[in-house]
C-alpha cells in the first residue's frame, strides 16, 4: 500500500509530460520551441505530407482556386506569391486551372518540402519558381506581386504580425491577400497567437487593407480574402 502514492505520482507525471509533448509537438507543431524545430519537423514529414493532408482536386478548386481567380479577373497575367507553399499545394492547383495565365512563386523555409514541390511543378516550370526563405523576411521589393496566398501557416511563424506586414508590403495597390485564420479549440492552444475573427479583420484593416471578407472553410480554419487599399 505504501507504494500506491508513488505509483500514482509517477503515472501523473508521465501523463502530464505526455500531454505537454503532445501540445508542443503535435497540436502546435513545435512553434513554441523555435523556428528551426518547426522547419525540421516539416523536413521530416515532407515525403508523407501530401498523403497526410489528402488534398482533393475538386475541393481545392471550389473553395480556394476559383474564388482566388474570380477576385483576380481584372489581372489576367497575375503574379501570385504563395507563402509557406510546402509541397506546392496552391501553385500546383492554380497552374492546373486553364483560365489562369499568370505566374506563381512558392516560398517556404523547408528545403525538403520545396524539393517535393519542384518535382510536382516540373510540367509548369516556365511559370513557377520556388524560393527558400522565411515569411517574415520576404525577398521581394515593395508592390511586386498581384496576390499573396498563405494557407494553414500563420500560427506557425515566429510572428504572424511581421509576416502579414511583409505580405502587405509586397502586394501592389488593389492586390489580393488570401490567408487562413485558425479557429476552434485547437486555435486557442496557440495562446497569445490566437486571434478572434474581429481582431484578425481589424488588424488587416490597420495594415492597409481596404476590404476584408472572412468565409468558413474547414473545421479548424476560415478563409480570409482582403484587398490592399489603392493609393
Amino acid at each position: 500500500m505504501a507504494l500506491l502514492p508513488w505509483v500514482m505520482l509517477v503515472a501523473f507525471l508521465v501523463a502530464t509530460i505526455g500531454a505537454l509533448l503532445y501540445w508542443l509537438l503535435v497540436i502546435t507543431e513545435g512553434v513554441f520551441l523555435g523556428r528551426r524545430l518547426v522547419v525540421w519537423l516539416y523536413d521530416l514529414t515532407a515525403d508523407r505530407y501530401d498523403d497526410i493532408k489528402q488534398f482533393d482536386h475538386d475541393t481545392e478548386h471550389y473553395f480556394v482556386i476559383r474564388p482566388l481567380l474570380a477576385r483576380l479577373a481584372a489581372r489576367p497575367s497575375a503574379v501570385v506569391l504563395d507563402v509557406a507553399t510546402g509541397t506546392g499545394r496552391v501553385p500546383y492547383f492554380l497552374l492546373e486551372e486553364a483560365t489562369f495565365n499568370g505566374r506563381v512563386i512558392g516560398l517556404d523555409a523547408s528545403a525538403r518540402m520545396l524539393a517535393i514541390a519542384a518535382d510536382k511543378l516540373r510540367p509548369y516550370r516556365h511559370r513557377a519558381s520556388l524560393v527558400q526563405q522565411t515569411a517574415t523576411e520576404l525577398p521581394f521589393p515593395d508592390a511586386a506581386v498581384d496576390a499573396v496566398s498563405c494557407l494553414e501557416s500563420l500560427e506557425f511563424f515566429p510572428s504572424a504580425a511581421d509576416a502579414l506586414g511583409e505580405m502587405a508590403r509586397v502586394l501592389r495597390p488593389g492586390g489580393l491577400l488570401l490567408v487562413t485564420r485558425r479557429r476552434g479549440w485547437e486555435a486557442k492552444a496557440f495562446l497569445k497567437r490566437y486571434c478572434s475573427q474581429e481582431e484578425f479583420e481589424q488588424y488587416l484593416y490597420a495594415i492597409g487593407f481596404g476590404t476584408v471578407e472572412t468565409r468558413p472553410w474547414q473545421v479548424e480554419y476560415d478563409l480570409v480574402f482582403a484587398a490592399k487599399a489603392k493609393a
